[in-house]
């Protein structure tokens, strides 16, 4: 085991020392659509209002923000009574309506024409649990803080969880399902991040705000194999990411699927103030 460690730690260095410049081709492609069509229903609201986000995408290396999407047309069908709702285009890639009718397990169609070619989508809407509650816990100078739901019994349930500390500018997502807790207690756990490890003395307060999803097993197989690519370490050694299709399929062209995901959710949320003092 040792002599590989060297061999591994020669070759680094060998190929560190070099000071050649090497071009590496990377392909074109045409720009795709990107959706961005998360149907968020939270408990007790109405429901009726909602946003699509259309955009296309751009090349590995372009820094430049993102292209909208305008012109399109977009709509959702109740499956069961062929109700339409349309959103409006708002002339800078969002899509909105506010007479959207949310009802639990449903199925939907997500249909969006766009450069004469047209896509669709299928989803259900998925229940969620309350919360039970959240807490903190500090250990070892470490803060977390545990959110707590029930998980019904006798039902396959998938989970989706987003916490965001305010003093942070980036979420940080959970996703779980209840293989082996069915009926019983689940929690997501996140730790508050202390930019200023040199300060004993320093106290973090903040507060964390944390929604909970009930999502598809199609979507959780989907959003864990997108939270691998963006966590992977980007060292020579690991996978190289490959284009994540979604469920948003063209039929007009099946050459050109669209990128992104159409999702129906309950959701719950609630706000914590956290303290290590």
């Amino acid at each position: 085991m040792k002599t590989y460690i060297k061999i591994v730690l020669l070759t680094i260095l060998t190929f560190a020392s070099c000071t050649d410049v090497v071009e590496v081709d990377v392909p074109e492609t045409d720009p795709r659509l990107v959706v961005e069509a998360s149907i968020d229903w939270e408990k007790g609201t109405l429901g009726n209002e909602q946003m699509i986000k259309l955009s296309a995408s751009k090349p590995y290396f372009d820094k430049n923000e993102d292209q909208i999407v305008t012109g399109a047309s977009v709509k959702i069908t109740n499956d069961s009574n062929g109700a339409e709702v349309v959103f409006v285009d708002q002339n800078n890639g969002e899509y909105t309506t506010d007479s959207f009718a949310p009802i639990l397990n449903q199925s939907y169609t997500l249909e969006i024409i766009y450069n004469n070619e047209t896509y669709i989508a299928k989803e259900t809407m998925r229940s969620v649990t309350d919360i039970i509650s959240v807490t903190q816990e500090i250990d070892k100078d470490e803060l977390s803080i545990t959110a707590e739901f029930e998980d019904p019994e006798n039902e396959k349930n998938f989970y989706f969880g987003k916490f965001k500390d305010r003093n942070e500018i980036l979420p940080e997502l959970f996703y779980d399902f209840d293989k082996f807790t069915n009926g019983n207690v689940m929690e997501f756990e996140y730790y508050v991040n202390d930019d200023d490890d040199d300060d004993d003395e320093r106290s973090l307060e903040g507060i964390v705000d944390f929604r909970l999803y009930g999502i598809s097993e199609r979507y959780y197989n989907y959003i864990s194999l997108l939270t691998d690519q963006a966590e992977s370490d980007g060292s020579p050694f690991s996978t190289t990411p490959a284009p994540l299709r979604g469920n948003c399929i063209n039929t007009t062209n099946t050459d050109n699927n669209a990128f992104g995901y159409f999702r129906l959710s309950q959701t719950v949320t609630t706000s914590f103030q956290y303290s290590s003092k």
